[in-house]
C-alpha cells in the first residue's frame, strides 16, 4: 500500500495512529509506561487507547518499567556519579511505581555511593587546588549536593582532603 494510504489509514483508525506515535516515541528513547501513556495522551490519543496501547506494549515485552528502572539507576551512578536520592526522584519524576524504584536503587549499596561521592570529590578537589580555602569547599559541597550527596557526607569529605592536603604540604 502507498505510504499516502497509510497515512489515510492511520487517520481514521485512532487504535493505529496510537501505536504509531507510541512506536516513535519509543524509538526516540526509552521510556516508562507513565512517559509513553503521557506522551500519547499530550498528542490527543484518548486515554482509553493510550492505556490499551501501554497495556498491550507491557504484554509483550515493548515496556518493562522494572528493566528501564534498573538500567537507569546503574547508569546514573555509575557514569554521572548520582546519588541514590537524586536517582529515586528522577526515576518518580519519570513515573515510575515506587517497588520498581526501590529494586532498582537496591543495587547501588552504601560502600558504592560513599565511593563514586569520594571520587567525584576528590576530582573537584584537585581541580580548584589554587582556589581560596573557603570557595574551594562550597564549590565541592555544592557538586555534590547537586548530585543528591548529603552536606554531612561532602564535608566529611572536604574535611578529610583538607587534613590530607595539610599532612601533605
Amino acid at each position: 500500500m502507498p505510504r499516502g494510504g497509510q497515512d489515510s489509514a492511520a487517520a481514521l483508525d485512532p487504535a493505529e495512529r496510537a501505536r504509531e506515535i507510541a512506536l516513535r516515541l519509543l524509538t526516540h528513547s526509552a521510556r516508562s509506561s507513565a512517559q509513553l501513556r503521557d506522551g500519547l495522551v499530550s498528542r490527543d490519543v484518548p486515554e482509553e487507547i493510550a492505556d490499551a496501547v501501554v497495556a498491550r506494549y507491557q504484554e509483550v515485552g515493548l515496556l518493562d518499567d522494572a528493566v528501564l528502572a534498573g538500567t537507569i539507576a546503574r547508569t546514573r551512578h555509575h557514569e554521572r556519579g548520582k546519588s541514590r536520592r537524586a536517582i529515586q526522584q528522577e526515576l518518580a519524576r519519570k513515573g515510575f511505581e515506587a517497588q520498581d524504584v526501590e529494586n532498582a536503587l537496591e543495587q547501588i549499596t552504601d560502600e558504592d555511593e560513599h565511593q563514586a561521592a569520594r571520587a567525584l570529590a576528590r576530582k573537584r578537589w584537585d581541580q580548584l587546588a589554587g582556589v581560596d580555602y573557603d570557595a574551594r569547599v562550597r564549590r565541592v559541597v555544592g557538586m555534590l549536593g547537586r548530585r543528591g550527596y548529603s552536606p554531612s557526607l561532602a564535608f566529611a569529605l572536604v574535611k578529610d582532603f583538607s587534613r590530607a592536603d595539610d599532612i601533605g604540604a
